[in-house]
């Protein structure tokens, strides 16, 4: 197992300790750190049409702040200020192979659970603010320094700049400030405020963010889920009413019966495990017109025996539960059903972005790499 970028702390002691509950600083989480993707490679990505993307500049004499999305033309870059501005692009894992294999090494948190690998890029005095996020937030600088400030609890409710059009805190005081040098990281806990600085150029930062649905989120999401698979004839019932003395009155009974309808939805492990195994994972940027690519078992068959690998795209996601002699597999939104027998292929699919050796053992073996082959799921190496 390759080591893991957390120092001298083992995984025990960072997710007893630390884990959703303080900051942490680690020097030389990563040394000799470079980073797979130059500046300007970052701002080509920036200027394409499905990269989400975003430039901040601040006006320091005026203490203005400018937020624009992308994507952008390419003079865009050449108008910039000399100081005080940053570039982040989302999602740079899905478009750039090499920092998905980056993006991997922190899969010590359960993969199901990351969301995706955003690269910041400031000039000197660049920043986004101090601010808070809500979920969790390892920082791992790449090349140049950044000053980090960290310190307190905030939420919704925390004051913010109402003349800005990003979300800076007004009442922030810091309680602890490090300087990050190429291949330090600091990790960052929900709500907790946070506040970098580039100091000098070429400051460029790597932030892995985590998924962390909102409650709001989770109580619209399943009821939809449950109430899409229920037929119409499915309804409320009563059939031990008794007389009451006003017509009007909603009973204790009536609000029991509700309760024991959400009940039996909420408690049926089987429906919420499918559930959310689609829910959270499914793809962060869906593109519902991509259609199926079409390839054929002796091509893939061919392509293994000659030494090629099965790749895991870089913007799929892969989870899965075990039930009985069953496993369930779920990939980019989608269930499958597996029988123990390609348990091995199935385990080995979310633990690995590449594969190799697998060259069809049974037709359900091969039913599934094509599925997922021709779902973009998995690729084919050149």
């Amino acid at each position: 197992m390759n080591k893991l970028p957390l120092g001298d702390i083992s995984l025990e002691t960072f997710l007893a300790e630390y884990w959703q509950k303080k900051p942490l600083l680690i020097r030389q989480a990563l040394p000799g750190i470079k980073s797979p993707i130059a500046a300007d490679e970052l701002a080509g990505l920036a200027c394409e049409e499905e990269v989400e993307s975003r430039l901040i500049i601040h006006d320091a004499e005026n203490d203005q702040w400018d937020l624009t999305h992308g994507p952008f033309a390419e003079a865009k870059f050449s108008d910039l200020p000399k100081t005080h501005w940053t570039l982040l692009v989302q999602a740079v894992d899905h478009w750039v192979p090499a920092t998905a294999d980056f993006l991997a090494q922190f899969y010590f948190i359960p993969s199901w659970r990351v969301d995706d690998l955003m690269i910041s890029y400031s000039s000197d005095k660049g920043g986004v603010g101090p601010h808070y996020d809500n979920y969790d937030v390892f920082l791992v600088q790449v090349s140049g320094s950044r000053k980090w400030e960290v310190g307190g609890l905030y939420d919704e409710s925390s004051p913010r700049r109402p003349d800005a059009p990003v979300k800076i805190l007004t009442e922030w005081e810091p309680e602890q400030s490090w300087m990050l040098e190429p291949g330090d990281m600091l990790y960052v806990p929900p709500r907790v405020g946070h506040s970098g600085i580039a100091v000098g150029d070429d400051c460029m930062t790597y932030s892995v963010g985590f998924r962390a649905p909102s409650h709001r989120d989770i109580l619209l999401d399943y009821p939809e889920y449950i109430g899409e698979q229920l037929s119409e004839d499915t309804r409320y019932a009563d059939p031990n009413l008794v007389p009451q003395a006003n017509p009007g009155q909603i009973t204790p009974d009536a609000v029991q019966n509700v309760q024991k309808i959400l009940k039996q939805y909420v408690e049926d492990q089987d429906r919420l495990t499918q559930w959310f195994g689609r829910y959270m994972t499914s793809p962060k940027y869906q593109d519902e017109e991509t259609p199926l690519e079409d390839h054929r078992l002796y091509d893939v068959r061919q392509h293994l025996v000659a030494g090629g690998t099965l790749i895991r795209n870089e913007g799929s996601r892969f989870a899965f539960q075990e039930n009985g002699k069953n496993l369930w597999l779920f990939v980019d939104g989608r269930q499958y059903t597996c029988r123990e027998t390609v348990g091995d292929l199935v385990k080995a699919l979310c633990a690995e972005r590449t594969l190799s050796n697998f060259r069809g053992q049974s037709e359900e073996h091969d039913a599934l790499i094509l599925d997922l082959l021709n779902h973009a799921s998995l690729y084919l190496s050149d």
